[in-house]
């Protein structure tokens, strides 16, 4: 299994937390605040341990449930602890009112965040055309829910694969990171969806994250 550090306290990091302890990872939490990291760790339970902001997170696979905005300032604040690790950025970079992405075209939140990543490191894109609540539903008619990948590192993907089996979920892999763009793009879709109630059945939101 894996060894995990989750960087934010959200509920995208407790539930991403949760499905990892219940894989038998070992699950490092990292925040801003202390306290809540502290909290959160002790919530999950399992042997979760806290971790300071600024030290080198202890594990191989770092998850940034940090925001689009915040994510390249956070990967560069670590630098170097960073080397060697592979980084799963999960971000949608919507704009506020949720009808396009704010990164620049032709990139990704992904791609923006491997350039501030240090050498060594890897960026993998991950989880973000999951919505939490069906995450932690974890309901999808008896078949795992899927979730897309995008990587120019081979290695650092099947690391990713590896560690998104222990959860019970199926990798389906969307090719190198410039594929992020399309992810990202497809989460724009989603959330539009939602936000304009084009369908209120719960059932719909659990099958357009499996493709059977």
């Amino acid at each position: 299994m894996s060894s995990v550090s989750i960087i934010g306290v959200g509920t995208m990091a407790r539930i991403l937390g949760a499905r990892a302890l219940a894989g038998g990872n070992a699950v490092e939490v990292i925040g801003r605040d202390p306290a809540k990291a502290a909290a959160l760790a002790g919530a999950l339970g399992g042997g979760t341990t806290a971790g300071a902001t600024g030290s080198a997170p202890a594990g191989d696979i770092v998850i940034l449930a940090v925001p689009y905005a915040s994510a390249a300032q956070v990967v560069a604040q670590y630098g170097d602890a960073l080397a060697g690790k592979v980084i799963v950025d999960i971000s949608n970079p919507f704009d506020p009112a949720h009808t396009g992405l704010v990164t620049p075209d032709g990139s990704s939140a992904a791609q923006e965040t491997a350039k501030a990543a240090p050498a060594g490191a890897h960026v993998v894109k991950a989880f973000n055309t999951l919505f939490g609540h069906v995450l932690a539903a974890d309901q999808a008619g008896g078949r795992p829910l899927d979730v897309f990948i995008a990587g120019d590192d081979a290695g650092a993907k099947a690391r990713v694969s590896s560690f998104i089996e222990s959860l019970a979920l199926r990798p389906l892999d969307a090719g190198d990171l410039k594929m992020a763009h399309w992810l990202e793009g497809a989460g724009l879709l989603m959330v539009a969806l939602l936000v304009g109630k084009a369908v209120k059945d719960d059932n719909f939101w659990l099958g357009i994250n499996t493709l059977g």
